[in-house]
């Protein structure tokens, strides 16, 4: 094995210069609310107790999220990427447009908005999800209007993060996609 490999204590092998960012815990959340959003997306109105099976895995999956943006690893936590006004995300995507925004280990101030705002957006749908099944709205054409907007305002948000993490690794010279699968990134 050569000087620049060095195995993990799960015996995989790892470059020096990687750092271990994204827990699993982390990585598992983020890609089971990919596949739980998806699935209750494409089952909508066409296979009710599927969409609304999702709709609550989904739930549980957001509010685990938000606990572990409470007490997870350092990389996890809210204290960590959601900080300072909302003009440092602004001042951050004008870098980033210029090809010129810092690099950031763990989530840049546009991805730390990006996670806080995708967490609510789900919020909301799945909370006017679980009000259209109960008996006081059911039928209620604003609960309705509101999820279906939530909805699509969420798509929005999903393309828009997936052309951030795109732009970021270009800019940056790293896959993060890749990032999110293995945990780790370049120091």
């Amino acid at each position: 094995m050569s000087d620049t490999v060095k195995m993990t204590r799960s015996g995989r092998a790892t470059r020096p210069d990687e750092v271990r960012v994204w827990d699993p815990l982390v990585r598992v959340l983020h890609w089971s609310l990919v596949a739980a959003f998806a699935f209750a997306f494409l089952t909508g109105d066409e296979w009710k107790s599927a969409h609304e099976t999702a709709g609550y895995v989904i739930v549980g999956l957001v509010v685990f999220r938000i606990l572990w943006g409470l007490v997870g690893p350092h990389h996890a936590r809210f204290t960590n990427f959601v900080r300072g006004p909302p003009s440092a995300v602004v001042d951050f995507l004008r870098a980033s447009a210029r090809m010129k925004a810092l690099r950031h280990i763990g989530h840049n101030p546009a991805g730390g908005a990006m996670v806080v705002l995708l967490l609510i957006m789900l919020a909301v749908i799945t909370g006017t999800g679980i009000m259209m099944i109960t008996d006081r709205f059911w039928g209620v054409e604003w609960v309705e209007n509101v999820h279906e907007i939530a909805v699509n305002l969420t798509l929005g948000l999903v393309i828009l993060h997936v052309a951030g993490v795109v732009l970021a690794s270009f800019e940056h010279g790293e896959n993060l996609a890749r990032a999110m699968v293995t945990g780790r990134k370049r120091r």
